[in-house]
């Protein structure tokens, strides 16, 4: 077997064509590790991860500016990982003549560069231009909260719907359509591609495989032969909990995936699919972009039990006199920082030569305003995890009061390549990176 970057483990499974992609092993890499073997730069990915409602004011920025800086209280979670991830505060966006409509300005200044603009590509579509167009996908879009509400564009009538079935996506990277098994061209269902795994269709190719690679490879083929695994088994039991009972029919997304306004622990466990699932691609090379929107930017996500919706609680709940915030709100939030580091925390498992996936990316959390009260669009909280392969410096916070948004996703441009010495429309225009963290 010719060994190569490229390298795609190819067999059947029910009438159905499967393939496997490899990740970065060292014999595909130079001999420090840090390039591919004919001397090429790693590619650069980037993700962006949206979720509406941001966090509560002063209780999230951190005190210290610059390097050694330690997250507020609402941040607390991400402390892990507090050295891959700058965070940016005071930033605002600027509303011109525009209305100030509920928690629209922000994700169009933050992902696009501008208030009503939607007859502009968004920020990952100007970067997939750059760092997307040699892969199997430009792009990758997907939803937590069953919606295909999607902040991706490519310019006002080209929008990228979001997919909100981690098992779609798992189907669209490792197999064929679906095919109902009623049909002369029987193909396997989703069911079948994870119960029996795609990885039974490649057996003969992957101890080949293994016997040709060196041990320091085998380790690391066997640690992401276990998790791809381990990731169809959780998509199995998606699966399973309420496929319906009658036999030879196409099972529906709305059969197995809940809708708009689902429970947090639904969107916690689509979120922790999808990073495997965007990790595994974009570690074998099948994407170098994605867009994720893990509950919109007027929350519908609840939790079990209660009509109420994290977007009205922030309306509605009285700001505790002892806390100084909203308590069940709070809540909410840690459960969106919680899955933001998963999120992370997948990137960060797949190890690549001396580093690891994130170290080649740029996850960017965005969010809709400053305070979800009173849909403010001041001091909305921005950060970038990991250092898009050392185009970042990381671990600083940068404190820009009353500076567009927009200059955060000119930063992260230009980090990755993009040849834009100014983004944004009207007021949102800006020139100025931030130089402080581009190594």
């Amino acid at each position: 077997m010719a060994l190569n970057r490229r390298t795609i483990l190819r067999g059947m499974l029910g009438g159905t064509a499967i393939s496997v992609g490899l990740p970065l092993l060292d014999c595909f890499l130079d001999s420090s590790g840090e390039a591919l073997a004919d001397g090429a730069p790693l590619p650069k990915c980037f993700a962006s991860w949206f979720q509406g409602l941001g966090f509560a004011p002063g209780y999230w920025e951190p005190e210290t500016i610059g390097p050694g800086y330690d997250f507020g209280l609402q941040l607390k979670t991400l402390s892990p990982l507090k050295d891959k991830i700058n965070i940016f505060s005071g930033l605002k966006v600027f509303l011109d003549e525009h209305p100030s409509e509920a928690h629209l300005p922000g994700p169009q200044a933050v992902l696009q560069g501008g208030v009503a603009a939607p007859q502009l590509p968004s920020l990952d579509q100007i970067i997939a231009d750059k760092i997307g167009n040699h892969t199997r996908y430009r792009s990758l879009e997907v939803s937590c909260d069953g919606s295909q509400e999607s902040f991706s564009r490519r310019s006002a009538t080209a929008i990228n719907p979001s997919q909100p079935s981690p098992i779609t996506l798992y189907k669209d990277l490792f197999g064929a359509d679906f095919k109902n098994p009623n049909t002369d061209n029987f193909a396997a269902v989703p069911m079948d591609m994870a119960r029996k795994s795609v990885l039974s269709a490649i057996t003969d190719k992957r101890e080949t495989l293994m016997s040709q690679v060196g041990a320091a490879d085998r380790a690391r083929l066997d640690d992401y032969f276990t998790s791809l695994r381990a990731m169809e088994n959780k998509l199995q039991v998606q699966l399973e909990k309420s496929l319906p009972m009658e036999a030879c029919t196409v099972p529906r997304i709305t059969d197995f995936e809940v809708q708009p306004g689902m429970l947090i622990d639904e969107a916690r466990e689509a979120n922790r699919l999808f990073a495997g699932l965007l990790a595994y691609a974009m570690s074998c090379g099948h994407t170098n972009v994605a867009s994720v929107n893990f509950g919109g930017a007027s929350s519908n996500l609840r939790q079990a039990g209660s009509p109420q919706t994290f977007h009205t609680i922030t309306h509605n709940e009285v700001i505790d006199s002892d806390l100084g915030y909203q308590k069940e709100a709070a809540w909410f939030r840690n459960q969106v920082v919680e899955s933001l580091l998963e999120f992370v925390k997948a990137f960060e498992s797949i190890k690549e030569g001396k580093g690891t996936l994130l170290d080649r990316a740029i996850i960017m959390y965005a969010t809709d305003g400053g305070d979800a009260r009173l849909h403010t669009v001041e001091n909305i909280p921005l950060m970038t995890i990991g250092s898009g392969g050392g185009a970042l410096k990381t671990g600083m916070h940068v404190a820009a009061q009353g500076d567009g948004v927009t200059r955060a996703g000119l930063t992260v441009m230009q980090a990755l390549g993009v040849p834009a010495g100014s983004w944004g429309i009207e007021s949102n225009t800006t020139t100025r990176a931030f130089t402080e963290v581009l190594a």
